[in-house]
């Protein structure tokens, strides 16, 4: 299974997954350390995939997405952002109402 296919199956099965420097425990970068701190605030369960383990990984879900920098979200399978655009989302509460109407998370 080459990268692309790895990420289409990763997005597929998981509701939400996060491309991110280092773990959800342990982040290696403020950026993907501030949206696990948002996803865990929400208490969304996610896959992660730590980017830094894999340099074509890392390559490769930028060209999949179109998007030049880490952390990625996506969430039932949509492209929603990096770190800024999840931090705004947040913020206006556009996130939580996203997460709602996918079912991730509770009314």
């Amino acid at each position: 299974m080459n990268n692309f296919e790895q990420i289409k199956k990763d997005i597929a099965e998981n509701d939400v997954v996060l491309y991110m420097k280092g773990t959800s425990d342990f982040p290696q970068c403020g950026f993907s350390g501030l949206v696990v701190s948002i996803l865990k605030k929400l208490n969304v369960k996610f896959k992660y995939v730590n980017v830094l383990e894999n340099d074509e990984v890392r390559e490769s879900i930028k060209k999949f997405s179109d998007w030049p920098t880490i952390p990625q979200l996506y969430v039932k399978g949509k492209f929603i952002g990096g770190c800024d655009i999840v931090r705004e989302t947040y913020e206006k509460g556009e996130l939580q109402s996203l997460l709602k109407e996918k079912k991730v998370i509770a009314e």
